[in-house]
């Protein structure tokens, strides 16, 4: 990329020793320790996608603060090569640290920005997704009630698995072809199935929740059904033999908001 090109809060400049200088807002998704005093920091940029950087100081008293998963910084990435993990350092410019001490949004922020650094590739672009990270993880944190944010966590979740090439497709039946009275999801085609042909192995599907396919408003069972589908293939494509860490902070997500409408 040429010297000084600047798009919208992200800036690109190679020095005149031709090392790469990234400087760009990022949400951060993960820290991880390395070393004594360092961190390994993954965040999800707006055009550079996820990106990982090397913390020095990470647990000072200062830094502690500002890598909190679901924080937005002011990231500073240099690497005197393409190929070496760049060092990070980051500037707070939002913090979410306040909303640790609520369970269901710690929960809910934990387990988004987790799934976000556990599955995607690294440095590509995913605009759309930063932009419904970033949507989202506001509403957890301002949404008078967790039906709001569950809503919109349901949709990420599958936009998510679409941007990685694991799209449903719930605008026709998989057997027919038809658009009508579409109520399941068949967990090996990840495709809408109706009424009346899935009506012999129903036990079989996955619930297809009318708010995935029209404008309604939900209730909790439909958006319980949403998460037992995106779960389901969440699991299937990314989780099945590994991290299964990264999934026992969505099944303590969902818990604690069954919990809540009990």
């Amino acid at each position: 990329m040429d010297s000084g090109v600047c798009c919208h809060n992200r800036e690109i400049i190679r020095r005149s020793n031709d090392l790469p200088h990234l400087r760009t807002s990022a949400i951060i998704c993960s820290v991880k320790s390395h070393g004594e005093h360092g961190a390994v920091v993954r965040s999800l940029t707006p055009e550079n996608g996820l990106v990982t950087g090397y913390v020095r100081g990470a647990h000072s008293r200062v830094m502690r603060p500002i890598l909190i998963p679901s924080n937005v910084v002011q990231a500073d990435y240099r690497a005197r090569t393409a190929d070496q993990l760049a060092s990070m350092t980051a500037e707070l410019q939002l913090s979410r640290g306040a909303f640790l001490g609520e369970p269901l949004a710690s929960a809910a922020l934990d387990w988004v920005t987790a799934l976000t650094a556990a599955v995607l590739p690294e440095e590509h672009s995913y605009p759309q997704l930063h932009s419904a990270l970033s949507a989202l993880l506001d509403a957890i944190c301002s949404a008078p009630s967790a039906k709001g944010w569950s809503l919109a966590l349901v949709r990420y979740e599958l936009l998510l698995l679409s941007e990685l090439g694991f799209g449903l497709t719930l605008d026709k039946c998989a057997v027919t072809g038809s658009a009508d009275d579409l109520v399941y999801i068949s967990p090996k085609s990840a495709t809408a199935v109706s009424a009346f042909a899935g009506q012999e192995y129903k036990e079989r599907l996955l619930p297809l929740p009318a708010f995935l396919k029209e404008p309604v408003t939900p209730e909790w069972d439909d958006i319980f059904d949403g998460l037992r589908v995106t779960g389901f293939f969440l699991k299937r494509h990314f989780f099945e033999d590994r991290r299964r860490d990264v999934m026992a902070a969505r099944s303590v997500l969902v818990d604690r908001l069954k919990r809540v409408v009990a």
